[in-house]
């Protein structure tokens, strides 16, 4: 068997795989559209565009949000799972959760008109696909029965009725749909190679946990220990996420997560409520305070 042949022979292998993946990233994008998460063209390109999307679909469909198109996910799509090389996975892993947390206008205004449908369909009795639930949040459909969260207690001392949340502010404007993606970008920027990625979406200054207020680079270091302590990790969520109105423009979101970690032998897993205050800042969201407990 000569060179020329073998190389010929590498080059036709390497062509139809190239083809079968393309199929592959095709059917999974086909699906995608269909269900209104994927917005752009079905061209067989495993792309950032296509990382969000599937994202979007992991955090809506109750698997582990990794951006990609991985067992779990291929296998719930009816799809091949995708071979990819870590450095491609590294900076796809960057450039998803950057864009889920941007407002994604054409993917919220369809999944707004979807809402628009299903309200609409309720109205006359008529049965809605549970996926279109996108809403804005207002005092009138906020869910009351939030899970409790180990925040620090106010100063009873200077503490007032709260005001009544202006149904038009800045915070009460935003969709679930919104804070179901900057929630998942936040999950995903988690797993970021570059550790500590999620200090991106922390103020200056955070009301961290059980440690006070503290600022970023104390968050870095502790984000720091904790990717030390378990290298490996997986997060999905476990059901609706809560949110309640705090001032004008600051909201409390609360979601419960199911959390996996491992480091060589030891192993954790199990359940949380995590609650974040997000403050509106321009058309950005950062969050002012991180709190979690144990789910019941």
């Amino acid at each position: 068997m000569n060179r020329f042949f073998l190389s010929a022979l590498a080059v036709g292998v390497s062509f139809t795989a190239s083809v079968s993946a393309d199929d592959n990233v095709r059917t999974v994008q086909t699906k995608l559209k269909d269900g209104g998460f994927y917005l752009g063209e079905v061209d067989g390109a495993y792309s950032s565009e296509l990382a969000a999307a599937l994202t979007r679909y992991q955090i809506r469909n109750g698997l582990p949000i990794t951006g990609q198109l991985d067992v779990d996910t291929s296998k719930a799509l009816g799809a091949k799972p995708a071979v990819t090389t870590t450095a491609s996975d590294s900076s796809r892993i960057s450039e998803t959760w950057r864009q889920l947390r941007k407002s994604d206008q054409k993917f919220l205004t369809k999944m707004d008109a979807g809402q628009n449908r299903s309200v609409a369909a309720d109205r006359s009795g008529a049965q809605v696909p549970s996926a279109q639930s996108s809403s804005a949040v207002t005092p009138a459909n906020i869910k009351s029965e939030g899970a409790a969260v180990h925040s620090p207690p106010p100063d009873r001392s200077t503490a007032a009725p709260r005001p009544a949340q202006p149904v038009n502010s800045p915070a009460t404007s935003l969709s679930t749909e919104r804070l179901r993606d900057y929630i998942g970008a936040f999950v995903l920027a988690g797993l970021d190679p570059h550790v500590g990625a999620e200090v991106d979406f922390f103020a200056d200054r955070v009301q961290y946990y059980n440690d006070g207020i503290v600022d970023r680079e104390k968050i870095r270091r502790d984000l720091q220990r904790y990717d030390a302590q378990w290298p490996e990790r997986h997060f999905w969520f476990a059901g609706d996420i809560r949110v309640e109105p705090q001032t004008n423009n600051r909201l409390r979101v609360t979601f419960p997560l199911h959390f996996e970690l491992r480091n060589g032998a030891k192993h954790s897993s199990g359940k949380i409520d995590k609650s974040l205050l997000v403050e509106v800042t321009g058309e950005d969201l950062q969050i002012v305070a991180v709190n979690e407990s144990k789910a019941q």
